[in-house]
């Protein structure tokens, strides 16, 4: 809950709708049960992809699910024909402005995790995912101050779309996606083109 908090904080979340979505998830409304889903599918050109829903109404997200792969030139698949293509981590992504990047890579390892990126703004530092609370908590108590830090599905190779209609399509796929309010994260294979 903690991580998810501190997530929805970073992404400028008003607290009104993180409020809602904590009272959602312990079922505060209406006495609903709700339940994590997780939809895998493909999207245009066989992108890999999968969602990660908090639902009270299996049939209802699932019948969105499948209207939005549908839409958009994909299909939902079954359990387990996307997610052997991903391996499942706790991210932590720290801002690199001012940081020096051998001390926070030492401190990342001392504190437990796996493994660490450095690509000139940000530092990525991947742990096992049921470390990722005590890493973070670790470098919590040295002053660094997150991006975001989450258990996520991290694709083991990526794909690419060539045709502008198709990328304008697996676009419109993820924002559907993400704008549903049962979802509560989008994972892919897409190699996104540069901006």
């Amino acid at each position: 809950l903690k991580e998810l908090i501190q997530k929805a904080k970073a992404n400028n979340v008003p607290n009104d709708n993180i409020e809602r979505v904590i009272k959602k998830a312990a079922g505060g409304n209406d006495g609903a049960n709700y339940e994590e889903i997780i939809y895998e599918g493909y999207g245009p050109n066989g992108i890999a992809v999968v969602v990660k829903a908090l639902t009270d109404n299996r049939n209802r997200t699932a019948g969105e699910m499948r209207h939005y792969f549908d839409k958009f030139g994909g299909n939902l698949g079954q359990s387990g024909s996307v997610t052997f293509m991903f391996d499942r981590k706790g991210i932590i992504v720290i801002e690199a402005d001012g940081l020096d990047e051998d001390t926070v890579m030492e401190a990342a390892l001392e504190a437990g995790a796996d493994d660490f990126e450095f690509d000139g703004e940000i530092f990525e530092i991947s742990t096992e995912p049921n470390s990722l609370g005590a890493v973070r908590d670790a470098l919590e108590e040295q002053g660094y101050k997150f991006v975001s830090a989450e258990v996520a599905y991290v694709p083991q190779t990526m794909s690419s779309i060539d045709d502008p209609d198709l990328v304008v399509k697996m676009e419109r796929l993820i924002d559907m996606l993400e704008e549903n309010d049962d979802v509560q994260a989008v994972w892919h294979n897409w190699e996104m083109p540069e901006e």
